[in-house]
């Protein structure tokens, strides 16, 4: 079966960092891009960032461009999220996902394995 965890969720304040990490086991985790989606207090779950599958191509929101960092090692079948200077905005829950196509689509339902995901606090 296949599992995705994360982990590296907690409490931060505003202009902190945090870096989460997703472990894929189950799969041949270099067969899949990686994304990082999000669900806020009230609010539907979006796309934050996706990583291609070789980990050279990369895809932010608008919202987390220049703060945030996606990168990925094959070799530990976990990817990351590198996320810098922290808002209150960016209190959610970071799920990780994998998408077994190669087009880098931000759509929720393009991504076939979801992890259970993992609580980000921001406090102002």
């Amino acid at each position: 079966q296949v599992h995705l965890v994360e982990s590296g969720g907690g409490l931060a304040q505003a202009g902190g960092s945090l870096r989460l990490s997703c472990t894929a086991s189950g799969l041949t985790f270099s067969s899949y891009a990686m994304g990082w989606f999000r669900q806020g207090p009230g609010k539907e779950r979006e796309f934050v960032a996706r990583i291609s599958r070789s980990g050279e191509a990369t895809y932010y929101a608008d919202s987390v461009k220049g703060r945030f960092t996606i990168s990925r090692d094959n070799a530990k079948n976990t990817v990351y999220l590198q996320m810098n200077i922290l808002k209150p905005e960016d209190t959610a829950v970071y799920y990780c996902a994998a998408d077994r196509t190669t087009i880098p689509t931000m759509t929720l339902r393009r991504y076939e394995y979801w992890g259970p995901g993992t609580q980000v606090t921001v406090s102002s």
